[in-house]
């Protein structure tokens, strides 16, 4: 048994300690945002973050977890409440058949809660690592830019007035 930090839940998990995050996640958790693509952590649908960074969740056993910070995609929004991030893939269109969006947001979000105001460079530099078959990747990255100046305005508007 090993006990995982899912989303901000400690769930109880039983299950060999070289299983990788991804079948945990999909098969006894039934998360399944993150997909199996290639199982070699070279296609990144299966994207989540583990302290704060972009992660293969195929490659990654459970057993070097123990008290670590896991966030999926799911962690990030509901249907009825999406997060900045989610919102800003559906208005541009983001997602054509879907399959690698949830690790391409996953992505997005690590670049983004370390640097606010990644230059265009930045975000594709940062985004490489995750493939797209259907050749939506200027969709992507204008929804990551768009996603960057949202989060920057909305935190502009929660600051007090300086008098």
């Amino acid at each position: 048994m090993i006990d995982l930090d899912i989303n901000d839940r400690t769930q109880r998990i039983d299950a060999d300690p070289n299983t990788p995050l991804l079948y945990v996640l999909r098969d006894h958790l039934g998360m399944n945002g993150a997909k199996f693509g290639c199982g070699l952590g070279q296609c990144g649908a299966c994207t989540v973050m583990i302290d704060g960074e972009a992660v293969f969740s195929c490659v990654t056993p459970i057993s070097v977890l123990k008290g670590r910070k896991i966030k999926t995609v799911e962690g990030l929004g509901t249907t009825s409440k999406l997060s900045v991030l989610q919102g800003a893939f559906i208005d541009e269109q983001a997602a054509q058949c879907g399959y690698c969006i949830a690790g391409m947001i996953m992505r997005a979000q690590a670049l983004l809660e370390k640097n606010p105001a990644p230059s265009d460079a930045e975000i594709r530099r940062h985004m490489m690592p995750n493939l797209c078959r259907c050749g939506t990747h200027m969709r992507i990255l204008r929804a990551v830019r768009r996603a960057a100046q949202n989060m920057r305005a909305a935190r502009a508007q929660a600051l007090p007035e300086k008098v």
